[in-house]
């Protein structure tokens, strides 16, 4: 049986932010009704971005965030600013990155590997919340 929940995360600037926690406490419900199936995470911006990566090592967000601005730089002459320098940017880097994950659930557990987590990739300089429709099937 499927389920589904819209998930509103906590305000974030820009960076990568560890929101494993986060998430499984609010699809405990959905998980503890599955013994084998997928989490379908969708991220309902276009100025961010959801990714998986290390969850012990906060220097790896650091660096994430660093390779990210150096493959994007702010410093380009993008034409879209209508809500200020970071906007046409924000939107490349979450088009890179990718607004969706598909996680393997096992006995009502997210499957993830030992160092593994689950990252909101903000790009947006001012603190926003994010929507992340999170579907179990």
């Amino acid at each position: 049986m499927s389920w589904q929940k819209t998930v509103t995360l906590s305000r974030r600037s820009k960076g990568c932010h560890l929101v494993t926690d986060e998430i499984q406490r609010e699809i405990k419900d959905g998980l503890k009704k599955t013994k084998i199936g997928i989490l379908h995470l969708f991220c309902q911006h276009t100025s961010c971005a959801l990714s998986i990566n290390e969850n012990f090592d906060s220097d790896v967000r650091r660096d994430m965030d660093m390779a990210l601005d150096r493959i994007v730089p702010e410093s380009l002459p993008w034409r879209h600013t209508d809500e200020g320098p970071d906007d046409s940017v924000s939107h490349t880097k979450s088009s890179i990155i990718g607004v969706s994950l598909t996680i393997p659930i096992t006995n009502g557990q997210l499957n993830l590997g030992t160092w593994q987590g689950i990252y909101l990739t903000e790009f947006r300089n001012a603190s926003h919340s994010r929507r992340v429709v999170a579907t179990i099937m």
